[in-house]
């Protein structure tokens, strides 16, 4: 038994009842320590709340926003086969360079023939104007020629009341033995002469009249052409000179160029192929001038105007990249509201669904030189909505 005591481990010291002053001290430590945390805490949480006050409230975010532009559609003028393709696709151009020539053999006989057309329309017009000269004079001629017959009836009739009066004074005294018989014939036969003459007189007056008459219709028919106008009003010239026009912007149009600065996509057009006038060439996309279509919620609206700052950003570049817009539209209309099949809401099954409404968005077109981007590209776009 003895050696049993002495092999048994001996019994460790018991800690001393701990004092109430030490007790106290520990419970005030830990008062003081819940103190700093809970002001910690609330310090922190009143920085957050100033902070998302400043610089979050009043701000809407969607990630639903797209990259869009006004594409400009190319498209053939006049009809040809291509001799020439001076573009590829993705490459970027500058307004008013050369993107397709086409063979202008056909345009240039165009041309010609209205060059040929119009010479002839101004030989005709002077002609005319030739033939107006002509029977103007011809009219006057004519009028000359009336006036002398005229005065060559006047004297036959002069002749014929010389010649009446004469045979009526030997008539008279012919009882008397005073005129012999062949005095008397004599001056019946100067009468008949005059009256015949007289007659011929009038024939010429009446043939002077009806030249003039012709001579007048030809002036007639001369002056409709030129009357009122001169080689470059003609209606005829001035027809012939817009087929000249045409002629010429067709040969123009065989050389078609860029209506944009842009970067030219879905090129549809080989050399050797013939396109017909409207049919499509190729989309140039103006990526100077995109904007954005961001669609915001309709609970997301309260707020929101037009002319208000936007932020966005894009994955093409990160987050590092930060662009600055500013709403222009709102849209008339929610996208599924001009869908080919509108949805159909009176159903005993409707579900509401939140709807979107798109919001366009100009982008600063300093930021987008320096950083372009493609059309289709997503973005996120926050709305500061007291901006305004």
């Amino acid at each position: 038994m003895a050696d049993d005591a002495a092999t048994a481990a001996p019994t460790p010291p018991q800690d001393a009842p701990e004092s109430d002053e030490a007790k106290e001290a520990r419970l005030a430590k830990r008062r003081k320590l819940l103190r700093i945390l809970a002001i910690t805490v609330i310090t922190i949480a009143a920085l957050w709340g100033l902070w998302y006050f400043l610089t979050q409230a009043g701000r809407v975010s969607t990630d639903n926003a797209y990259v869009g532009a006004d594409s400009a559609a190319v498209t053939a003028l006049v009809s040809g086969p291509v001799q020439e393709v001076r573009v590829s696709g993705t490459q970027a151009v500058k307004r008013g360079d050369i993107l397709i020539i086409l063979d202008d053999a056909d345009q240039r006989i165009a041309l010609a023939d209205a060059e040929a057309a119009l010479r002839q329309a101004r030989q005709r017009y002077g002609q005319a104007d030739a033939t107006a000269d002509a029977a103007r004079s011809r009219v006057a001629a004519r009028g000359a020629e009336i006036s002398q017959a005229q005065a060559r009836l006047r004297d036959a009739d002069a002749t014929v009341e010389r010649a009446r009066a004469e045979l009526a004074r030997r008539e008279s005294i012919a009882g008397t033995g005073a005129v012999s018989g062949e005095e008397l014939t004599a001056a019946r036969a100067s009468l008949k002469q005059a009256q015949a003459a007289r007659d011929l007189a009038a024939a010429g007056v009446t043939s002077a009249q009806a030249t003039r008459g012709s001579a007048a219709g030809d002036l007639g028919a001369a002056e409709a052409v030129v009357r009122g106008t001169t080689i470059d009003t003609a209606p005829d010239v001035a027809a012939a000179e817009a087929r000249l026009d045409k002629a010429k912007l067709d040969l123009a149009r065989t050389v078609i160029r860029a209506p944009v600065d842009g970067i030219v996509t879905n090129k549809q057009v080989q050399v050797g192929q013939r396109i017909a006038a409207g049919a499509p060439i190729m989309v140039i996309v103006p990526i100077a001038t995109a904007y954005v279509d961001a669609n915001y919620k309709e609970s997301q609206f309260r707020k929101i105007r037009v002319g208000q700052p936007v932020e966005l950003t894009s994955d093409y570049y990160g987050g590092d990249v930060v662009y600055h817009g500013k709403v222009v539209g709102i849209a008339g209309g929610t996208g599924a509201a001009f869908s080919l099949i509108p949805a159909q809401n009176a159903t005993g099954n409707w579900v509401k669904v939140v709807q979107r409404l798109p919001v366009r968005i100009a982008l600063d077109p300093k930021e987008l030189k320096a950083h372009p981007l493609r059309v289709g590209l997503s973005m996120e776009a926050t709305i500061d909505t007291r901006g305004r």
